[in-house]
């Protein structure tokens, strides 16, 4: 029997190193050549890592959320024959790094790994010894005109009115904590309340319904942040610390567009997909674009430089089951209404089946963000860093609007978009965004060319 380690590969496009997002095995398990063992993320892209050769697992060189050189020890097999180490080897040093956010600030990426220390004798395990209680004195009845008087048996539910007891140190617990002792069921002598009745009332195990039957949860669940949502917050935080953003509203009668649409749609060929409005919207922006290039920029702020693109690479942001990404339909300016349609159909369905690439989800110049038929009245769109301007689509709504003569039903959606002000202007985002009104209003003259 020999031992086979798998290191991080190499993922391409210069990474050079991946966060580790999901284990497919175990310590123990049985895996046979080819199987995932692992998943990695590299920016928005998600990578699977499958298993050269038959084997057991001995030993995992990571944790979830770790991020891991290329090239670093990540699994280690027993399999049949020599393997690629000496059998009985040391396990490698660990292969992950923590993100930088964790790092210590004296910490010495540079510096050699120290030799792992022993591992420490367990302490003595301390039990906790009970106070001794005293016993619970047997029922009693007074004499007498008086009511008889009854010790509570242990759990018993408590009047609302009534005292809960418990000691001054139970008590100051329960207030720290914002907790209303008649919620919590006593297993002490005469229903008294215990500190170990309070950890499992902490623990939701135990919890006594209030009036109306509703019971106050006082649970917190701990969530670690990786994968592709850490990739989000690193990147809205990056967005609003950086982007002085500017917002600017406009409501678009798109009653035309509808019925172009629609027409189209009824009259598409088999080979052609159905048309949604972003693919109008991006034949629009690219008319706009060619009018103020500007908008087609990346601002490389630390520079001090505006990166102004020939090709309009635009991202759509999508929801997908895992979060949020961006795929992009590369040189929107050279493909027409349906060419659009079918990239975006294409990316969407990667996106949502987790097969995007890397390079299908990088390198846009501005982005569209919809959300369809939630998309709400007014959004404030994150500018997508580095670009200058994000295009946002609300929902749309049929509102009555006066056409000088009468009220007429019309079908209007706003346009919610942010720029970034170090780099346009105020009037300069009107003017573009008046122009794209324009050209959605009348959508006949997104198909002249010039």
């Amino acid at each position: 029997m020999g031992e086979h380690i798998i290191k991080m590969p190499d993922v391409g496009e210069g990474i050079a190193e991946a966060e580790l997002v999901e284990w497919h095995i175990e310590v123990g398990q049985i895996v046979r050549e080819d199987a995932v063992l692992a998943a990695v993320m590299t920016d928005k892209a998600t990578v699977e890592i499958p298993s050269p050769v038959d084997g057991k697992v001995l030993w995992l060189g990571a944790e979830i959320g770790d991020v891991v050189s290329v090239g670093a020890p990540l699994i280690r097999l027993e399999v049949e024959g020599e393997g690629n180490v000496a059998a009985g080897a040391a396990a490698p040093a660990a292969a992950a790094s923590k993100p930088a956010a964790d790092r210590p600030a004296d910490e010495d990426d540079g510096a050699p790994p120290a030799a792992p220390a022993q591992a420490a004798e367990p302490a003595p395990e301390l039990k906790t010894v009970p106070k001794p209680q005293p016993a619970a004195k047997p029922p009693t009845t007074s004499s007498g005109a008086g009511a008889g008087t009854v010790a509570m048996a242990p759990g018993a539910p408590r009047g609302e009115h009534e005292k809960p007891i418990a000691s001054p140190a139970v008590r100051h617990r329960a207030r720290e904590a914002g907790v209303d002792l008649r919620q919590v069921r006593g297993t002490g002598p005469a229903g008294r309340i215990t500190h170990e009745d309070l950890d499992r009332f902490f623990a939701g195990k135990d919890q006594r319904p209030a009036a109306g039957g509703l019971v106050a949860d006082t649970s917190v669940s701990e969530i670690k942040v990786v994968g592709l949502r850490r990739r989000i917050a690193e990147q809205m935080a990056l967005s609003k610390s950086r982007i002085p953003h500017i917002t600017y509203v406009e409501e678009v009668d798109v009653t035309a567009l509808e019925e172009l649409r629609g027409k189209l749609n009824a009259e598409k060929g088999r080979d052609r997909p159905k048309l949604t409005i972003l693919p109008f919207l991006m034949r629009a922006m690219v008319k706009a674009i060619a009018e103020q290039p500007r908008l087609n920029s990346r601002y490389d702020d630390q520079a001090g430089v505006i990166h102004q693109h020939g090709g309009v690479h635009i991202g759509v942001a999508a929801q997908t089951p895992t979060g949020l990404v961006v795929p992009v339909v590369k040189h929107t300016e050279a493909r027409d209404l349906w060419a659009c349609a079918a990239e975006l159909s294409r990316l969407a369905e990667a996106a949502k089946n987790g097969t995007a690439t890397r390079e299908e989800l990088t390198g846009s110049t501005i982005t569209i963000t919809s959300l369809g038929a939630l998309g709400g009245v007014v959004t404030t769109p994150v500018i997508n860093h580095p670009e200058v301007a994000i295009i946002g689509v609300n929902k749309m709504m049929v509102r009555p609007v006066w056409d000088g003569s009468a009220f007429v039903p019309r079908k209007m959606m706003n346009l919610s978009s942010s720029f970034d002000h170090r780099v346009i202007d105020g009037w300069d985002a009107a003017v573009f965004v008046q122009r794209i009104k324009s050209l959605l209003e009348t959508p006949a003259t997104i198909f002249i060319e010039g």
